[in-house]
């Protein structure tokens, strides 16, 4: 269970990657749309895993390579925006957010289902 502090630094972290990659995405995967779909930080604050999900990409786990292999430059740019509300700046670690493709295959499924009856 988060604290109320974790979950109030995630949403910061989350608003402003959010409006980075909407402002910058292109830059890191051209003809993209990024989202920041969930933010989980540990206890101490000092780590920050980030869930992305793509749009506009033929790979997804190619796109999210590209996304760790820019983390440094990510890191500098969110810190230069929280600055003034963190003591550090959080390690960041990224993960893709397979949501709306495990929804597809569910319903993808339910349907099969329902076309058998």
């Amino acid at each position: 269970m988060e604290s109320k502090r974790q979950q109030k630094f995630a949403r910061v972290i989350q608003k402003d990657l959010g409006e980075m990659f909407q402002r910058d995405g292109n830059n890191f995967i051209p003809g993209s749309m990024i989202t920041v779909t969930k933010v989980r930080v540990s206890p101490d604050l000092g780590m920050a895993r980030v869930f992305l999900s793509f749009f506009n990409v033929p790979d997804a786990t190619e796109s999210i390579k590209k996304i760790k292999s820019h983390n440094s430059e990510i890191r500098y740019n969110l810190g230069k925006k929280i600055k003034d509300q963190v003591k550090s700046v959080p390690q960041l670690e990224f993960f893709l957010d397979d949501t709306n493709e495990y929804v597809d295959k569910m319903d993808k499924i339910f349907n099969e289902i329902q076309n058998k009856e």
